[in-house]
């Protein structure tokens, strides 16, 4: 065995060889890849092998039909078969909401080339004879479904590895690891140390031992997983060609041909985590104790769904553990904290995604950066909040949902409350219904009195859709009120603090008493961030960004930080938050500071430190409403005094509480980004709009001199849908001409100026004001037009004023 790697991977399953794959395939060959037994022991072997490209995240979805198509290269290289029936898939629909999914999902491929067809029930039949149609309403045909051979997939990435260059050692756990002085690790097995100078945890079942190695908690847990093969199915045997993949939402189930039979997999109610906090090291090439009535309730509604079945013998059950993350996606990247390590593990559908993530984490550590946004698998989209306890109920929830619908303005209770500012309790008697983000409760809008404090699930206007624009035109004409707690907060001191910035951030840095815009880019030009940039004193500075981003953030700049010079602190968990905005937001203000506050004494993007009431806070004169506004942050242990002083003062101006679902109207009228939505790391300044905040003047900053020399290759559009009861939400297709020519990132209503709106990119040729285009919402055509400019307010005087 070597005793020196230059990329050691731990974890011997399809995920683990996959990576070690993708580093040989960029030409790392000093790579190795340590495997407590044999390759595939731990979930790989006894997974039924189901492979789809259909996901509700069009950047996994990429991912996966990457990874399928990988199937043919790798048999190629290594001739190793891994088994590939690509027979196609079904996705059966029992109600009309179903069928919504369905259209939705088709929808969301479509920009990214992903064909898939929506059919008949009659159709569905004649693809797959079993089907009883007078149970569903609807399919959608997926082509690029099937199955392989989980042990023939994983020798083949790892043959093709070995031929690249890579060594696997089979028998060789990894007992003990710390960090080298120098960088790198020291890797500890019972054939002797090896030292690496960069990790890879990719232990499957075992990811949280190997990660407790290195003082990290997982947020991953395994869960009892059951399918069964039946014996020879008549109308199965007596076919020429192998049935369809097929996914019967209604009963839970998943199905697919095996010879003869059928293999027959759910995702049950009653679900059971498994090793809740300990894997036995000794667990390998074994199964669990099968449990039938667990999935008896659906397996009852598969038989009337699928009447041959019921008739069909059972040959073997299959009870063995998965992992899973708390919202069901991979945990794929650097670990924040941590130097050279990364993971790549809760990757439940390994055969569908682990191509994808060898690839998207080999050119992480490779280029420095995965190649695209990876947000929705990136391990630091949780926080130290995800705790085991808290792994556990929403891994049990994501499970049991596996076949649900997840609607667009759904928030999910399990694990909830869990973080709450000490205004909690005041905004739920005013009438909040909350959403969490990053583990955090906040106000997404407020029901009237008297009503249920609830929203009903819906890919159309829901029941919020009314409350909702009161809120908006209460900002719009008066003046309302938004917590901001959930806003990412970190404090920047020290005498080359400006220094470091000036080069991190690609904007201006704001004169003393100012607030200043700015992106923040990679060395390829693309964004990584967008913030605003509080300069408090010569040497401090206070940066405002996303919440649900933070630990992501926060991971930039430790890479990014000098070893002298700058401090960096988190503030977001000591600093609360109000946003006042509207007309009247000026006088409400006045009437708690005491202070001049004419646009002349506290101009647009001013930033103050100053009492409010009783309270010292920080205010800024900012407001992603695009009205009149401003945030004012305090301390927590003074939240609700500050709070209740500007209840107080706003009571005769008709101050409303507004929430997420307002300020997303609002700012869409706007046509304002939002991380995530609008500003991604798949995106340039100039396409995202944001090169007005971009100073090519300064000589060097990350990203310069990509942001200089690249040309945009999509533009940032505003479109006016002519919409029905339902608005476009995000990731919908944008037509142009019958041809799919954009996607878009945010859609709602914007109630203040009457229109459904959507912002979308599309080429940079098609970012012209007053061109016609069509956006798909749940299935139909819906026709749009592009804005010239902004829908509300388009000089910005009122946010200026």
């Amino acid at each position: 065995m070597k005793t020196h790697a230059r990329v050691a991977v731990i974890g011997g399953g399809v995920v683990g060889c996959s990576i070690l794959y993708h580093l040989t395939k960029l030409g790392w060959r000093d790579v190795v890849l340590l495997e407590r037994s044999e390759l595939t022991s731990g979930s790989t072997w006894h997974a039924a092998g189901g492979v789809h490209t259909l996901n509700s995240d069009p950047n996994v979805a990429k991912l996966q039909d990457y990874t399928i198509r990988l199937y043919r290269e790798i048999e190629e290289i290594s001739g190793q078969s891994c088994g590939a029936h690509l027979t196609g898939g079904l996705l059966l629909a029992g109600t009309p909401e179903r069928l919504d999914f369905l259209k939705t999902t088709r929808a969301r491929g479509r920009y990214l080339g992903l064909e898939s067809e929506l059919i008949s029930v009659a159709e569905a039949k004649a693809l797959h004879p079993l089907i009883d149609e007078r149970h569903f309403t609807g399919a959608l045909f997926d082509p690029c479904e099937g199955h392989v051979d989980p042990s023939g997939v994983t020798h083949a990435y790892a043959k093709a590895a070995r031929l690249g260059g890579a060594e696997i050692y089979r028998f060789t756990p990894v007992t003990g690891m710390r960090a080298r002085s120098g960088g790198g690790w020291h890797l500890d097995t019972p054939k002797g140390r090896i030292e690496a100078e960069i990790v890879v945890n990719a232990g499957g079942l075992w990811a949280r031992e190997v990660g407790r190695m290195v003082g990290i908690e997982l947020p991953v847990q395994a869960m009892e997983h059951q399918y069964l093969v039946t014996d020879s199915v008549p109308e199965v045997a007596a076919r020429d060609t192998e049935l369809p993949h097929c996914i019967d939402f209604e009963a839970e189930v998943y199905m697919r041909q095996e010879g003869e039979g059928m293999v027959l997999g759910t995702y049950e109610q009653a679900c059971r985590p498994w090793a809740e906090r300990t894997t036995p090291a000794d667990f390998g090439h074994e199964l669990l104790t099968p449990d039938l009535d667990r999935i008896a309730p659906s397996l009852e509604v598969a038989f009337e769904h699928f009447p041959a079945l019921a008739e069909a013998g059972i040959k073997r059950v299959i009870n063995g553990p998965f992992t899973f993350a708390p919202d069901g996606n991979p945990l794929v990247g650097p670990v924040p904290g941590l130097r050279d390590y990364y993971v790549a593990c809760g990757v439940m559908a390994g055969f569908s995604q682990g191509g994808g993530v060898g690839l998207m984490l080999a050119n992480w550590i490779v280029e420095g950066d995965p190649g695209s946004d990876i947000f929705a698998m990136d391990v630091a989209r949780f926080g130290d909040y995800a705790t085991p306890a808290y792994t556990r109920a929403k891994v049990r929830e994501n499970y049991t949902r596996r076949f649900s619908i997840i609607y667009p303005n759904e928030d999910l209770p399990a694990a909830r409350p869990l973080r709450t500012t000490p205004v909690y309790d005041r905004l739920k008697a005013a009438g909040a219904v909350f959403g969490a983000a990053y583990g955090l409760e906040h106000a997404l809008w407020f029901a009237p009195s008297n009503t249920v404090a609830a929203e009903t699930p819906t890919y159309r206007r829901s029941n919020a859709f009314a409350a909702v624009g009161e809120e908006c035109r209460a900002v719009r004409n008066a003046v309302g009120l938004l917590e901001i707690a959930n806003f990412a907060k970190y404090e920047v001191t020290g005498p080359a603090a400006e220094g470091w910035l000036d080069r991190l951030l690609a904007g201006r840095l704001p004169p003393l008493g100012r607030l200043a815009l700015s992106p923040m880019l990679n060395p390829k030009g693309r964004l990584m961030g967008d913030f605003t940039v509080a300069r408090l004193g010569a040497d401090r500075f206070h940066i405002f960004g996303s919440g649900i981003a933070e630990a992501f953030h926060r991971r930039w700049f430790a890479a990014h930080l000098p070893e002298m010079g700058v401090a960096l602190r988190s503030i977001t968990s000591a600093l609360g938050g109000f946003a006042i905005a509207g007309p009247k937001s000026r006088e409400v203000l006045a009437r708690v500071c005491g202070e001049e506050m004419s646009a002349n004494a506290f101009p647009f993007r001013s930033v103050r430190e100053m009492d409010v009431g009783l309270v010292p806070a920080l205010v800024a004169r900012i407001s992603f409403t695009g009205e009149l506004g401003y945030e004012i942050y305090a301390p927590l242990d003074a939240q609700v005094a500050l709070y209740e002083a500007l209840i107080e003062a706003g009571a005769d101006l008709g101050l409303r509480h507004f929430g997420g679902r307002a300020l997303n109207s609002l700012r869409l009228e706007k046509g304002f980004g939002a991380w995530t939505r609008e500003y991604t790391p798949d995106v340039t300044p100039a396409e995202a709009g944001l090169m007005p905040f971009v100073d090519l003047q300064k000589p060097d900053f990350i990203g310069r001199a990509a942001v200089a020399d690249g040309a945009a290759k999509l533009g940032r559009v505003t479109l006016v849908v002519d919409a029905d009861d339902a608005d476009a939400w995000s990731d919908e297709p944008v037509l142009h001409d019958d041809k799919v020519v954009g996607f878009v990132t945010s859609g709602g209503y914007g109630h203040c100026v009457e229109k459904s709106i959507a912002l979308a990119y599309v080429p940079p040729e098609l970012a012209k004001p007053d061109l016609k285009f069509e956006v798909e919402i749940l299935g139909e055509m819906r026709p749009a037009r592009s804005a010239a400019a902004a829908l509300y307010d388009p000089t910005g005087s009122r946010m200026r004023g």
